[in-house]
């Protein structure tokens, strides 16, 4: 069994638990991420889609839970939400430096 495998059914097993830990997780990485794209934006060049997708990819998770979706569908989401938005934290970095 794999480490994905491991993660979704711990995921099932908790689900109750998981869920309001995931929802505040997620927002404070995807405030995170919009922070670090405002601070790296100028009167100039205003990144409008990376504001966007970490708005839209954080709103989609909270969507997909409040729908009451399948678990495998709210872990998958949780999962590309948060990847969206660390790269994009990641992204910002480096070009703050």
């Amino acid at each position: 069994m794999n480490f994905y495998q491991k993660s979704l059914n711990d995921f099932r097993e908790n689900f109750i638990l998981y869920i309001p830990l995931s929802i505040i997780l997620q927002s404070c990485i995807g405030s995170i991420a919009a922070m670090f794209i405002l601070m790296n934006s100028t009167a100039e060049s205003f990144n409008f889609i990376q504001l966007t997708l970490c708005v839209v990819f954080s709103m989609g998770y909270n969507a997909v839970i409040f729908a009451q979706l399948k678990s495998k569908l709210i872990f998958n989401a949780l999962i590309a939400t948060l990847l969206v938005n660390i790269a994009l934290i990641v992204i910002n970095v480096i070009q703050l430096s």
